[in-house]
């Protein structure tokens, strides 16, 4: 049994997955008309619409999918948009706390920002850049299906620990099983799970504590 993930690890990762992730999100930005009581709902709802494709892409494997560590990896790379769209909307820009949310929300783990700051400093350069594709700023204009896979590829250092990740309902999940019609049950999984992780970031930042969901 391998030995588990060490929070140096974990903060490495998410903290290039919050750098990889955010022009995306930003570019994905709900309309700035759109009243604050509605925000959260925007990341939930319409970015799911969107997000949840390329989640269920790999039901067209049907269980094929769970052998392999691309369901969890890419929908937890979709996820990640979501959080940290919600994220923005309550205005959390330090890179701690949002490395913190990261964690809780997909991972289940607790690890208080005040645990992070001083990692981010320890773990700079745990992974090298080039492990991970093109840098950033070479990279150009590149299509959110581009930046979800660099993501999925970064997150299967992990993927011991995605399984915490927030799921859809079990019915959809069983449909996903099946392959070719797996990407129906996949695409209605990953946009169920997409509500639930806007909600339980949502929830954790107006509450200031862990929740459930």
């Amino acid at each position: 049994m391998a030995p588990p993930l060490s929070d140096a690890v974990v903060v490495d990762v998410l903290r290039r997955l919050d750098r990889l992730t955010a022009p995306l999100v930003q570019r994905l930005g709900r309309p700035p008309e759109l009243p604050a009581a509605q925000r959260d709902d925007w990341w939930a709802e319409r970015v799911s619409r969107v997000a949840a494709v390329a989640g269920g892409l790999p039901r067209l494997a049907g269980r094929l999918a769970d052998l392999l560590p691309l369901q969890n990896t890419v929908g937890t790379a979709v996820q990640s948009l979501v959080v940290l769209g919600v994220a923005g909307e309550h205005g959390v820009v330090d890179p701690a706390e949002r490395v913190s949310l990261l964690s809780r929300v997909l991972l289940a783990r607790e690890l208080p920002a005040e645990r992070v700051r001083p990692l981010l400093e320890r773990v700079r350069g745990t992974y090298t850049e080039a492990a991970l594709g093109v840098r950033e700023d070479r990279a150009g204009l590149r299509g959110a299906a581009r930046t979800v896979w660099r993501a999925a590829r970064l997150l299967s250092r992990i993927d011991e620990a995605l399984d915490a990740r927030p799921k859809g309902r079990l019915g959809a999940r069983a449909l996903a099983n099946l392959p070719l019609v797996g990407v129906l049950g996949g695409y209605a999984a990953e946009r169920e799970a997409l509500r639930r992780a806007a909600r339980r970031t949502a929830e954790l930042l107006e509450a200031g504590g862990p929740v459930t969901v």
